[in-house]
């Protein structure tokens, strides 16, 4: 974070069971049994770094205790966003309904990755595929039902649809010109309270499709838009800076969007 100049970050979570994780996508650097990372890793780095990082936590909506979980997480430890939810289950499920307007209550935007079933490896095991949150008709329904909650898209399977060629269906990470009418910005259009996650590859593949598209795209959802990292390189900020957009869409995406959703 000094190296890159970034003052606070938004630490998330996730919690998953085991085997809705894929094995290839985690880097067990300090523990190899670590496979995702839990609010207890997170929560201490937040309690010896208190004025560099805004924790996250999203429990498991399927659990009993789900609410009651981030509610304390809230309340102790001062948990100010939901995220990140990433688990092979669909996002309007009733019991994430109910964490959302939860979510709502205690002023905290949802942090929702979201991956199609496209095939990994072969065989059945330990997965074929890893999906999450069941696509983009599934955050719409969300979206519809839960008004007063902040829901940030993030991750291919949202990334995907910036573009209306169907290519999110076989492949992460589409190239090529951007189609007209994607579903992404149809969405932000419709929808006020969602917001769209930079961080990853899946962003920024989807930015580096059609630059002046990204443009036209950074000017129009100025205020929808959080840089974010996900990863340990600085292609994301340098891409941005070539793009030379103005001094005032800079300080929206780099960090006050950010500030706003988790002010009140």
């Amino acid at each position: 974070m000094d190296q890159c100049g970034i003052t606070m970050t938004w630490l998330l979570t996730w919690e998953a069971p085991e085997d809705e994780i894929n094995p290839d996508m985690y880097i067990p650097v300090f523990h190899p049994e670590l496979k995702d990372m839990p609010f207890s890793r997170a929560a201490d780095a937040a309690a010896r770094y208190p004025d560099r990082f805004i924790l996250g936590y999203c429990p498991d909506p399927r659990r009993p205790d789900a609410l009651d979980r981030l509610e304390a997480a809230n309340n102790i430890y001062h948990v100010r966003v939901c995220g990140e939810l990433k688990l092979r289950m669909m996002y309007d499920s009733p019991d994430a309904l109910e964490l959302y307007h939860l979510c709502g209550k205690l002023n905290l935007p949802v942090v929702m990755h979201i991956d199609y079933p496209i095939p990994v490896r072969k065989g059945r095991y330990p997965r074929k595929t890893y999906w999450y949150g069941g696509g983009i008709e599934s955050l719409e329904r969300v979206l519809k039902l839960v008004p007063d909650t902040v829901f940030i898209g993030h991750a291919p399977g949202f990334w995907g649809h910036i573009s209306a060629d169907n290519h999110h269906l076989t492949t992460y990470y589409p190239d090529g010109p951007i189609v007209p009418g994607g579903q992404l910005m149809r969405l932000l259009d419709t929808y006020e309270h969602l917001f769209a996650d930079l961080s990853a590859l899946s962003a920024l593949n989807a930015l580096k499709r059609d630059t002046g598209f990204t443009k036209e795209f950074f000017d129009r959802y100025q205020d929808r838009l959080l840089f974010a990292r996900d990863c340990y390189t600085t292609e994301l900020h340098d891409f941005i800076l070539t793009l030379q957009l103005p001094h005032v869409i800079l300080e929206k995406v780099f960090y006050q969007n950010a500030e706003k959703l988790i002010s009140t």
